[in-house]
């Protein structure tokens, strides 16, 4: 347990790391965009005095008239004006966007024209482009289309007969725990649309149970049942390890981004619900007592087959928003295989899709 706290500790303090990092992006991008827009009126300034100084040699080489040189410098001025204006409106409009999305906008981004590509910073306001370059390409933009993610779980852990409810359980509530770690892919389903994906992968699945009652498992002939123990238990906890492959279908929205070279799907802050199951294949089973005999501390450890069941398969789904979410799953297969009265493992906790 103290190794999968260190990992879920590690993994937690790359997040943040990755977080700051985006937040310190984020500014700079800011920062560059209002240098560069200090630099936009002496840009243009200096680009009206090189048109002044045409029409002045013009002039002096008797090419146009006072009227004509004086009604083109007005024009320039004019010109340089506007193109000042506009810059800063599209400058100040890209700041606006960066902050309210929260550096979750890209500056760069790509455009359809007359289904060809172009490549050029596109900047939207109310859905409509404003282009400051853009030219011609004829590459499509590179899709991708699976994405994979570490998995983390933990919550509550129990294991019912048929027909049995929470209160009639063998084991604590609180005590019960479960946790599980794995990776998984997420694939898009449909070429234009990512309202749902195919989310599949490996997950490693602790499932721990605490009896209660002073109870304890033992195995008599052919068959693992709870008894009563004659010692005085501080602890009795059994867990079953197990290897799965989960299989689900997610449904949800999420944000179409375009760039120069590609186009994404993003659920950052978007709803998902995913349903399906699991299947795969028990690793062991193990119980921890913990008693007082003549005195002693007595720990006793014991690992071997308990008659779980070998092969492992159940339903399981989670609802929430990107990679924070409410999860259960409900073993399909009893916990072990010999009992008349079949057992099976179910499970709520949270779900995180790192």
């Amino acid at each position: 347990m103290y190794n999968l706290l260190r990992i879920l500790m590690t993994v937690v303090l790359c997040f943040l790391i990755q977080y700051v990092t985006a937040q310190e992006k984020y500014e700079t991008q800011i920062e560059e965009l209002r240098r560069s827009r200090e630099q936009v009126a002496p840009n243009e300034k200096e680009q009206l005095k090189e048109e002044v100084l045409r029409i002045e040699k013009q002039l002096q080489a008797n090419g146009i008239s006072e009227a004509e040189a004086q009604t083109l410098k007005e024009q320039a001025a004019r010109k340089h004006a506007l193109n000042i204006q506009d810059k800063y409106d599209i400058i100040d409009r890209k700041i606006a966007l960066l902050e309210r999305n929260e550096g979750d906008m890209p500056l760069t981004e790509s455009f359809q024209s007359e289904g060809k590509k172009s490549c050029g910073i596109q900047i939207r306001v109310d859905n409509e482009p404003l282009y400051l370059w853009g030219k011609p390409s004829q590459e499509l933009p590179y899709d991708r289309r699976t994405y994979s993610d570490m998995v983390l779980a933990a919550g509550l852990n129990n294991a019912l007969e048929t027909g049995q409810s929470l209160n009639d359980s063998n084991f604590e509530l609180a005590g019960s725990r479960f946790f599980e770690i794995g990776w998984a892919w997420r694939t898009r389903v449909f070429h234009n649309s990512n309202w749902l994906r195919f989310h599949y992968g490996f997950s490693f699945q602790f499932n721990g149970l605490q009896l209660k009652d002073n109870q304890y498992f033992e195995v008599e002939n052919g068959q693992t049942i709870p008894r009563v123990s004659e010692a005085e238990l501080n602890k009795s906890k059994f867990r079953s390890d197990n290897l799965v492959f989960p299989i689900h279908f997610e449904v949800g929205p999420s944000r179409y981004k375009e760039y120069t070279s590609r186009f994404r799907y993003s659920l950052h802050n978007k709803f998902r619900f995913g349903f399906g199951g699991y299947a795969g294949f028990n690793l062991g089973s193990r119980q921890k007592l913990k008693y007082m005999l003549d005195g002693d501390r007595v720990k006793d450890k014991s690992k071997r087959g308990y008659n779980t069941s070998e092969f492992i398969y159940g339903l399981s789904s989670y609802i929430g928003v990107e990679g924070v979410l409410l999860y259960a799953k409900y073993d399909l297969s009893p916990m072990f295989s010999q009992n008349g009265e079949e057992m099976r493992n179910v499970s709520l906790g949270l779900r995180f899709d790192l």
